[in-house]
């Protein structure tokens, strides 16, 4: 054990209001894409980028090329949690972490077991109609063929934060909350290039603020313990 993990440790057991803040980086390690690693998503070629066909004019506009993306690159169903989701799931239930605030849409914190899970963006989970509401699963929209409709003839659309959509207000106040009032924030596995999720780190006022990333971000120097590791070998050693 390094003797970053090992502070990092110490300040756990010695705490019972750790909020965790995380992005693609814990999923990786459950076999889901990471946007702007090497082999992410960002760095495969296709007609448009992801950032464009990810978007809600792309949606809107190209709908059937959205969802042939959407079911090849998103929906990564068969993935399970890893020793990262699992250890938050288990400080959670020992009353020492009090949320996870995720970018992620994947679902997985809440497949480990945790409770309280802040979903930035969304989940690939709940899908919904765009006329009257209705609820469809993940493996309904995977299922489906060309654009996803309801019965009543309306369009299925995840629900996900697409770019140029805003985030959800009541989630956000709830993240502030947590991360305002938190004794140690542990940041994991995001390049913090994500606005405005990422400005949600400003709203720590503590003296732990912990980056666990493989690369280094932009808030490194702000950090009061930074290890550079893969987070799910890291958090498995707390």
């Amino acid at each position: 054990m390094t003797p970053e993990i090992a502070k990092l440790k110490e300040w756990v057991a010695a705490s019972n209001n750790i909020v965790f803040f995380g992005g693609a980086g814990v999923s990786t390690e459950s076999g889901i894409p990471d946007f702007r690693s090497v082999d992410g998503l960002y760095n495969q070629k296709y007609d448009w980028p992801p950032e464009t066909i990810l978007s809600h004019t792309f949606f809107m506009r190209n709908t059937k090329e959205f969802f042939r993306f959407y079911r090849d690159k998103m929906l990564c169903l068969d993935a399970k949690p890893n020793p990262a989701h699992l250890k938050l799931a288990e400080l959670e239930a020992q009353g020492k972490l009090k949320a996870v605030i995720t970018q992620n849409i994947d679902g997985l914190h809440q497949a480990a077991g945790s409770k309280e899970v802040m979903e930035l963006h969304g989940s690939v989970l709940r899908n919904f109609c765009m006329r009257c509401h209705r609820s469809f699963t993940a493996q309904q929209i995977l299922d489906s063929k060309d654009v996803p409709q309801c019965p009543c003839g309306g369009m299925v659309k995840p629900d996900v934060v697409l770019y140029e959509e805003g985030l959800d207000n009541s989630t956000i106040h709830t993240s502030i909350n947590y991360i305002s009032h938190a004794d140690i924030l542990i940041i994991g596995g995001t390049s913090l290039a994500v606005y405005p999720a990422a400005g949600l780190i400003d709203y720590y006022g503590g003296n732990k603020l912990v980056l666990i990333n493989k690369s280094a971000t932009p808030a490194d120097r702000r950090a009061d313990l930074v290890i550079h590791a893969p987070i799910g070998e890291v958090l498995s050693q707390v």
